[in-house]
């Protein structure tokens, strides 16, 4: 019930993802809106459920007030049926920051996990994706918790994106160790520590250029650095095709500009990742952006069933607690696992 075109995209979405993938899927929201929309389509074969929740929390709601008062709308009704156990996985194109206080409240934290991490996906040059974590789930963080996001990034790039051996990156003004403010001078104390393929600082400019797997910063500044991608590449679409249609002189000039011009938006389609996990809860929660069409939310029911089938909660907890012991263990004064240690 979130999205922009709320319930048409969740609704045709879902639908497509259940013949593609063979998944199950409930639909959270107004049962007689929901109803009304499946209608318009072909369900037959297809495993959808109507499950009724009587209240919507807009866009522009507090999500404190909201979490608080609203205890029968489609994002709480939705999570509470992950902590049952009726679906494996949440995903919402709604009010962000009302997800995410559910998803702590509803579901909890991984037990070694302090706060949870939003994670986006990047394009880069090199054909690759870089994962950034935090993009806007903790505007304030501390070291230890830049270091957890580390490691959730890693895990979640190793096992999702089969990337071998993610090189992991602390996001700051300068690549030089003393670069940076108090956090990440800390955080990176913390990082180079970790038996994780940690390449030190990086810039801005190392979103895109595919020198990290992982970029890890705090949600204030991950969060400013997606919304200006996201408003970077909106342009780039608008100047490469206002560009190419006015230098097209031949028919076949056309056709190969029309061809680059569509591989090149496809490169950078949000839709096609579908959406942002919440790394460190207890269940799978996907948030998409408000304007998500029906391919994101699509792709976002993918990437949750990909979670689930790849156990990434376990194995991210199971990381998690193997560094806690090894740093336990050094300050003993016993021996820690070297550098070159493999994560699950």
């Amino acid at each position: 019930m979130g999205s922009d075109t709320a319930p048409c995209c969740e609704v045709e979405g879902s639908i497509l993802a259940a013949r593609e993938f063979g998944v199950a899927i409930l639909l959270v929201g107004k049962e007689e809106l929901l109803r009304k929309e499946i209608k318009r389509h072909s369900t037959r074969r297809l495993t959808i459920e109507v499950v009724h929740a009587s209240e919507t929390i807009a866009m522009d709601a507090s999500a404190a007030r909201s979490v608080r008062q609203k205890r029968d709308s489609s994002i709480r009704v939705a999570v509470r049926l992950v902590r049952e156990g009726r679906a494996q996985g949440f995903i919402s194109a709604g009010n962000t920051g009302a997800v995410m206080a559910t998803a702590k409240i509803v579901l909890g934290t991984l037990p070694s996990v302090e706060r949870p991490g939003l994670a986006a996906l990047f394009p880069t040059s090199n054909g690759s994706v870089a994962v950034m974590i935090d993009v806007g789930a903790n505007v304030d963080c501390k070291p230890e918790q830049l270091r957890q996001f580390a490691v959730m990034g890693e895990t979640y790039s190793r096992l999702m994106l089969n990337v071998s051996k993610p090189r992991v990156g602390l996001l700051s003004i300068g690549v030089e160790e003393s670069k940076g403010n108090e956090l990440t001078r800390e955080a990176h104390r913390l990082l180079r520590h970790l038996p994780l393929n940690f390449v030190g600082n990086v810039e801005g400019r190392d979103l895109y250029n595919g020198n990290a797997d992982v970029i890890v910063c705090d949600g204030f500044i991950g969060n400013v650095a997606l919304k200006i991608s996201e408003g970077m590449v909106e342009a780039l679409r608008h100047l490469l095709k206002d560009a190419l249609s006015s230098t097209i002189a031949s028919k076949v000039g056309y056709v190969l500009s029309r061809q680059a011009y569509a591989d090149f938006s496809k490169r950078v389609d949000y839709s096609e990742y579908g959406g942002a996990p919440l790394l460190g809860v207890k269940g799978i929660c996907i948030i998409c952006h408000g304007s998500s069409n029906s391919n994101a939310i699509k792709n976002a029911i993918r990437v949750a069933g990909e979670f689930a089938a790849g156990g990434i909660n376990e194995k991210i907890d199971a990381d998690l607690r193997m560094l806690s012991h090894a740093t336990g263990a050094k300050r003993r004064g016993h021996a820690a696992p070297s550098s070159g240690h493999t994560l699950s």
